[in-house]
C-alpha cells in the first residue's frame, strides 16, 4: 500500500521508535495540519547506542587502504558519522529533486497518456510517501548529529551525483519536451533502483539499530513504488513516437550512469571537512584501482525495462 505510514513491526522498538519520531516530529499530516508544540523523541534517542557506528565501514570507498588505517579512531569515526550524514542527504536529494518532479509530471499528465484517476491517485500515494521518507531521513541525521554532539551540516556536502545528473541532463534538453523525458527517466531510475541502494544497509545489524530500521522501513515502501513507476513509464511509453522513445531509452542509460557512480565529490567534501591527510592521493588510488568495484554494478530493473522497449542493445 502507499500514501500511508511505512509499514512496521509495532512489536519492534526499533521500528516503532523510528515511526513515533515521524509522527511526533510532522504536526499530525493532511488535513489536519494541527499546530502542535515540538517535541523531543527521546525513545530514538535512548536506543542510540554510543559504541556502535553510523556507517558501515566496508561501504567506504577507501576502506583497507593504509592512510585510512592510520587515522585516529576518533577521526574514523567521525567520517563514519560523516558518511551517514551524506547516505541520508543522498536519498532526500534524489526524492526531492529527481523523483518527486518525476512524479509531478505524470500526476499532470504532461506527455497525454490519458491517465485514469485510479492512475493519478497511484502517484500522489506514492509523492506522499515521499514525503514522510524525507522526514525518517531528516530524523536520522538530527538523532546523529544530536548523540555525537557534532555539527555535520548538510551544506558542507555538495548535492547528490544523481541529482547533479539529473540537473545538467535537464539543463542540456533542446526542448521543453525533452526536459520532461529525462526528468521522467531519472525519476523512474531512482524508484525502480533505490531499493537496492538501501539495501546496502538495511540488513546491516552491525551499525546503529535506529540507522538500521530507518533503512529498512524505507526500503519496504520502494518496492510498491518501483511497480508503479514501471507502469507508467511503460503507459507513457507506449504513446511516444519513435524518436521520444529513443531519447527515453538513453535518458534512461545516462540516468543508471548518474545513480550508480561513486560520488568522489562527496567524499572529497567529507575528508576536506575533517582535515584528513593525503586525502586526495587516498581517494584517487581508490578510484584507480581496478580490485574497487562500484557497490551497486547496475540497475537491472532499468535493464528489464529497456528490454520491454526493445531498447536494451548498448549504445
Amino acid at each position: 500500500m502507499t500514501g500511508h505510514l511505512p509499514e512496521h513491526d509495532a512489536s519492534d522498538p526499533v521500528e516503532s521508535a523510528v515511526i513515533d519520531g515521524l509522527v511526533r516530529s510532522w504536526p499530525r499530516r493532511a488535513t489536519v495540519r494541527r499546530t502542535e508544540p515540538e517535541l523531543d523523541i527521546p525513545t530514538m534517542d535512548d536506543l542510540y547506542d554510543d559504541t556502535r557506528e553510523d556507517y558501515p565501514e566496508v561501504l567506504l570507498p577507501f576502506a583497507g587502504h593504509p592512510s585510512w588505517e592510520r587515522l585516529d579512531e576518533d577521526v574514523r569515526t567521525r567520517v563514519r558519522a560523516w558518511a551517514w550524514i551524506a547516505y541520508n542527504k543522498n536519498v532526500v536529494d534524489i526524492e526531492q529533486d529527481v523523483v518527486t518532479p518525476g512524479f509531478g509530471l505524470l500526476f499532470r499528465d504532461v506527455f497525454g497518456t490519458g491517465f485514469s484517476d485510479a492512475d493519478r491517485a497511484a502517484v500522489v500515494q506514492s509523492m506522499v510517501d515521499e514525503e514522510y521518507h524525507t522526514l525518517m531521513h531528516l530524523n536520522a541525521s538530527a538523532l546523529t548529529r544530536r548523540r555525537r554532539g557534532w555539527a555535520l551540516p548538510d551544506s558542507t556536502l555538495p548535492e547528490s551525483s544523481t541529482a547533479r545528473g539529473h540537473r545538467e541532463s535537464f539543463a542540456q534538453a533542446e526542448s521543453p519536451r525533452a526536459a520532461a523525458l529525462t526528468t521522467l527517466a531519472y525519476a523512474t531510475v531512482a524508484e525502480t533502483s533505490i531499493a537496492d541502494y538501501l539495501s546496502l544497509i538495511a540488513g546491516d545489524r552491525t551499525i546503529q539499530p535506529v540507522h538500521q530500521a530507518t533503512i529498512a522501513l524505507h526500503r519496504r515502501d520502494e518496492r510498491a513504488h518501483a511497480s508503479v513507476a514501471t507502469e507508467m513509464i511503460a503507459m507513457v511509453h507506449d504513446k511516444l513516437d519513435s524518436d521520444d522513445r529513443s531519447f527515453l531509452a538513453r535518458a534512461l542509460r545516462d540516468g543508471v550512469d548518474a545513480f550508480t557512480a561513486t560520488d568522489g565529490a562527496v567524499w572529497s567534501a567529507i575528508l576536506a571537512a575533517e582535515q584528513v591527510p593525503d586525502a586526495d592521493q587516498m581517494l584517487r588510488d581508490v578510484a584507480e584501482d581496478p580490485d574497487r568495484r562500484h557497490f551497486l554494478q547496475d540497475c537491472s530493473a532499468i535493464n528489464r525495462l529497456l528490454a520491454r522497449f526493445g531498447e536494451l542493445e548498448h549504445r
